[in-house]
């Protein structure tokens, strides 16, 4: 069922050629920030200088976490009343307020500041959900694919530098000075927003057509057959990532040292990532969004087995870890292609549909991490990766088979109804 039709308030949204995807990059940098730089990032090692016990440190980082799990629950909001823009820099511009205000406590690891904190990473999660409206909203899919891949680019690389600054400067400046890059760097980037194209705001003659409009929305990206496969692919085992944050646990058993460790899965790992959600805006766009998501899942399950079947020796270790960080950010930026086809257009729910998506898409790295666990505590370091990879490309691979004989029936039903 299409959605409701509705006069959109201002002028149309601007072409394709206007649409500058490049610009999501610095857009999501706020909540890169917020949820990598600092929530799993630099936080532990600031809590730890303060004397805090790494149990409970922690479990104050589980709890930041929460956030970025539940934020459908409040991102509807930035669907009314303002342009989806102004809420990114409003919600930004609070979030930084609110970060300085918990560094400039006496302590980063009590409960008033440990609260405040909570309340920064909610509003700093909602630029996520304004990002993937406004990914909704651009019209050309080749924009759509790049906006993809900057989006987790700059995802990526403002979270490394956000680490890299207050793991550095720790030693050197104080928590409240501190709190200044903190708040520096999730408004700065926050302000290229200006740049972007002005997207209508949609609105209805009444509460109850706008209420039509978003159920009419919701029906026609959620309640539909198609929707099974892509919630199927979204929430499967492979691209989880979920080997990133275990993969530095299992450097001891072949044989590699911390500071290689810190390296190879610190900065480096970083720019890997990295590299690799650019590079994927390089895959052209004939492929379906879906199709290249599996294939890179399969080649990033590929990745593993040489973990799993190499010998423990550090070799093996930095040519696994190497391309599976390269590839799992290729992953990463398809996945958020994927969400975008699985949205569709942004209407006036798109904030809101993007935020289910994406917190349906964090479940993997949960459960994968659990499995992940499982697989060393029978088979020990080489079962760890081995399960991954295994359970990986089997779902990857029945996928991928439900899309490609997809495609071919689509293919075939039209080229016999032209031929009628």
């Amino acid at each position: 069922m299409q959605p409701a039709r509705c006069a959109p308030t201002t002028r149309e949204a601007p072409s394709g050629a206007r649409e500058r995807p490049w610009l999501f990059g610095l857009l999501i940098a706020p909540e890169a920030v917020v949820a990598i730089g600092l929530v799993n990032g630099a936080l532990s090692f600031l809590l730890r200088n303060e004397g805090v016990d790494p149990g409970r440190a922690a479990s104050i980082v589980a709890l930041l976490s929460i956030p970025h799990a539940i934020y459908f629950l409040w991102s509807p909001v930035t669907d009314f009343w303002m342009r989806r823009r102004t809420w990114l820099i409003a919600s930004s511009a609070s979030a930084a307020l609110v970060f300085l205000i918990a560094f400039n406590l006496p302590r980063l690891s009590s409960p008033s500041a440990v609260w405040t904190l909570f309340v920064g990473a909610c509003l700093g999660v909602v630029v996520a959900a304004t990002c993937g409206g406004m990914m909704g909203m651009l019209r050309s899919e080749t924009n759509r694919r790049r906006a993809s891949s900057f989006y987790q680019t700059g995802s990526l690389g403002f979270g490394a530098l956000a680490v890299f600054l207050l793991v550095s400067l720790a030693g050197q400046l104080s928590l409240g000075e501190l709190g200044w890059i903190v708040a520096a760097l999730i408004v700065l980037p926050s302000l290229a927003v200006l740049a972007a194209p002005a997207q209508p705001t949609l609105s209805e003659q009444s509460a109850h057509a706008t209420a039509a409009r978003i159920w009419s929305e919701f029906k026609s990206t959620f309640l539909r057959w198609k929707a099974i496969p892509y919630t199927l692919l979204i929430t499967a085992p492979f691209c989880s990532g979920a080997m990133i944050g275990l993969l530095p646990g299992l450097a001891r058993d072949y044989g590699v040292n911390a500071t290689q460790v810190a390296w190879m899965n610190g900065a480096g790992g970083a720019l890997l990532t990295a590299a690799g959600a650019l590079v994927a805006a390089l895959i052209p766009i004939r492929v379906r969004a879906p199709i290249a998501f599996l294939l890179a899942g399969l080649v990033n399950a590929a990745t593993l087995a040489i973990l799993a079947l190499g010998p423990l020796r550090p070799a093996v270790y930095f040519t696994g870890t190497v391309l599976f960080l390269f590839t799992i950010g290729i992953c990463y930026a398809l996945f958020t292609a994927v969400a975008l086809e699985f949205l569709g257009s942004s209407g006036k729910s798109g904030s809101s549909r993007y935020a289910i998506i994406n917190s349906l898409g964090n479940l993997p790295v949960a459960y994968m991490a659990y499995i992940d666990g499982r697989g060393y505590a029978h088979w020990g370091p080489r079962g760890m990766p081995g399960i991954d990879a295994i359970l990986s490309a089997a779902v990857a691979a029945v996928l991928l088979t439900h899309f490609l004989v997809g495609g071919r029936r689509k293919r075939a039903v039209a080229e016999t109804g032209s031929g009628a």
